[in-house]
């Protein structure tokens, strides 16, 4: 890119402090305390669906731990070694593709580079993205030095699938848990870079973005990007209706009034009108079991009855409906055709949401049983 050239607004508003990490409250105390107390592990293991802030906090974590003066919980970002550590091209912060420097000589390469003290920082940091890439022999090669490294080197992993990690190097790390990020935080975010940017964003649509990210900032944020280059300076929920395909609310709420009423002619109708709005009719499928479980969750809280859904319903069957519908998806994204395999979801919801289970068609029987005979004694009381 040519000098001053455009920046995507995912690298512009990208992270700088810890202050600035949104919804990894837990991760930020952690981080500072452990700066603060000089508690410094060796090695860091940052786990956590895409997009939630692991790499940008790596970069910083690194940024204070080379702060000048020493490790400081808000370094300057003013100064060079700062500077060069958020740009990715400091000598002694080193970010490694865990996908594309996976072999064992590699690692070997980098157990060799450890030796060497840091040339212009206090500590030299290697950050491995996507570690769980490495092969198991890179693993092992890593190991011994991982457990004993240099006192001048620290590492810090970043992987989406810690389940395939070698526990032996699991074991070696303090591992973070980074949490998808709530829609209110992003919608809350996404409003302040909107309001920076002069661009006039409806609540409504910062609500879709929101939902479409599904817990991911940088997601987020290249939507809203895409979503200014589409509408300019003012965009609304519609238009990121039919950028994405999803389906509006007020359709969600029709068409989940249809289902727990077993409207079948409705149920058609809102079908012919989803598809032929070109509508994403898996995003519909998940948007409708979303709103199921919140129906259940209320019918938790007020004793097993919920009407969230514009009928009387039971957490039974809210349960039965919701577990369709995520089977339902399922069809819906491999099945020969789309439109079919929705309709057949959203009938087999609506039958499953209207069965019982034996178990508790056999409580009613036995309470109705009970109650019997002391109706019956009640009956041949004489009354005076």
């Amino acid at each position: 890119m040519a000098e001053g050239g455009y920046q995507v607004i995912a690298r512009r508003w990208r992270p700088k402090q810890f202050d600035e990490l949104v919804g990894q409250d837990h991760i930020v105390r952690t981080l500072k305390n452990a700066i603060l107390r000089k508690r410094i592990a060796h090695a860091y293991l940052f786990v956590g669906p895409r997009g939630t802030g692991k790499t940008s906090t790596a970069r910083i974590f690194a940024k204070a731990l080379n702060a000048e003066g020493g490790p400081c919980v808000s370094p300057d970002d003013s100064s060079r070694t700062a500077r060069d550590i958020m740009a990715g091209s400091c000598m002694d912060v080193i970010e490694i593709d865990g996908a594309s420097n996976n072999s064992v000589d590699q690692v070997r390469d980098l157990r060799e580079d450890c030796q060497y003290a840091p040339s212009q920082c206090s500590f030299k940091i290697y950050i491995i993205d996507e570690v769980h890439m490495l092969t198991a022999a890179a693993f092992n090669a890593l190991l011994k030095t991982l457990e004993e490294p240099p006192p001048h080197v620290k590492f810090i992993f970043a992987t989406t699938e810690a389940a395939k990690l070698l526990p032996t190097i699991v074991s070696r790390c303090q591992r973070f848990e980074f949490r998808p990020i709530p829609d209110e935080l992003i919608c809350k975010r996404l409003g302040e870079i909107a309001l920076s940017e002069r661009i006039d964003v409806e609540p409504e649509a910062l609500k879709a973005i929101a939902r479409l990210a599904n817990g991911g900032m940088r997601d987020a944020q290249s939507i809203l990007d895409q979503m200014i280059s589409f509408c300019g300076e003012k965009v609304a929920e519609s238009d990121v209706m039919d950028v994405y395909g999803l389906a509006g609310s007020a359709s969600l709420r029709e068409l989940a009034a249809a289902l727990a009423a077993g409207d079948y002619p409705a149920i058609m109708a809102a079908v012919d009108t989803l598809s032929a709005e070109g509508r994403d009719l898996f995003r519909v499928l998940g948007d409708l079991a979303e709103r199921a479980r919140t129906a259940m969750l209320d019918a938790i809280a007020n004793g097993g009855r919920s009407r969230l859904l514009g009928r009387d319903m039971g957490t039974e069957s809210l349960l039965r409906m919701q577990e369709a519908l995520h089977h339902g998806a399922v069809s819906v994204q491999r099945g020969l055709s789309e439109r079919v395999s929705f309709e057949i979801a959203l009938f087999r919801a609506v039958e499953a949401s209207r069965v019982r289970a034996i178990d508790e068609v056999i409580r009613e029987l036995s309470g109705i049983a009970d109650r019997l005979p002391a109706a019956e004694a009640e009956k041949k009381t004489p009354r005076y």
